[in-house]
């Protein structure tokens, strides 16, 4: 049972988890771009987690160059496994800081000079923990747009909506633990445009909350979102200074 929520809009998210300072060199991308000719475990852990993340784009792409589903499916799966297995990591560019940008140039490589000599290795299995689910994979590729998107834009697109997920499913967690699933549910509006807008006085009013009271937990909790896509896109770009500049192109994919 959800417990009680507090009139005061302070209480009503305290506890709300705040990112803890660490330095930025320590974050997913940037240990794969220092790992270069090395054999570093903790970068490869890295980046196998940035690709269970993120798979679904590089699908998307995929699928928008003509392949059908099972071939879209074969061709990332032996992808992540080349990518995994082999030494790629030497071939990372700094130049290219960006994760996204990286992934997708690595992909074309592989599709247009690799594909038909992996074949059959990737039909063999992969690599076990990163495979793809491949009917959650074409079922959400059913529901893409059909119109004049590129595969590079749909691929865009589909990065910055995964990521954004995955933010929004973060504080939706963050919340439930504290036992405020309710008023994360009638504020979500506030933070995305997939649900409709509630307005305050229409949540105080269920949730036996003033308006005020309101107010304050819906301004807590769009800047805890904030807080946390910075941090997620933190982990995809290479300096500190890139993040602001990776929000603005990611909002722009979406337009």
């Amino acid at each position: 049972m959800t417990a009680p929520t507090r009139d005061n809009g302070e209480d009503a998210l305290e506890g709300l988890p705040r990112p803890s300072p660490r330095k930025f060199s320590t974050t997913r991308w940037s240990l794969v771009l220092a790992a270069g000719h090395g054999t570093s475990s903790e970068a490869h852990e890295a980046l196998s987690t940035l690709c269970k993340l993120y798979w679904y784009p590089l699908y998307a792409f995929t699928r928008r160059q003509g392949r059908g589903p099972e071939d879209a499916r074969d061709s990332v799966q032996g992808f992540f496994t080349r990518l995994l297995e082999k030494n790629d990591l030497a071939d990372v560019d700094r130049q290219r800081g960006r994760f996204r940008s990286w992934l997708l140039a690595s992909l074309k490589h592989y599709l247009a000079n690799e594909w038909d000599r992996e074949r059959a290795q990737k039909r063999g299995g992969g690599l076990t923990g990163l495979s793809i689910d491949a009917e959650t994979a074409e079922g959400l590729y059913q529901h893409e747009p059909s119109h004049d998107l590129t595969p590079e834009k749909l691929y865009q697109r589909r990065w910055t909506l995964t990521l954004l997920e995955r933010v929004l499913s973060t504080l939706e967690q963050e919340c439930a633990r504290l036992g405020k699933q309710r008023l994360f549910e009638k504020l979500r509006g506030n933070l995305t445009g997939d649900v409709e807008k509630i307005p305050h006085a229409q949540v105080a009013g269920t949730l036996g909350m003033s308006e005020d009271a309101v107010k304050i937990a819906a301004h807590r909790l769009r800047g805890r979102y904030r807080e946390l896509l910075r941090e997620e896109i933190a982990q995809t770009v290479e300096r500190p200074e890139d993040i602001e500049d990776e929000i603005r192109l990611l909002l722009v994919s979406l337009e």
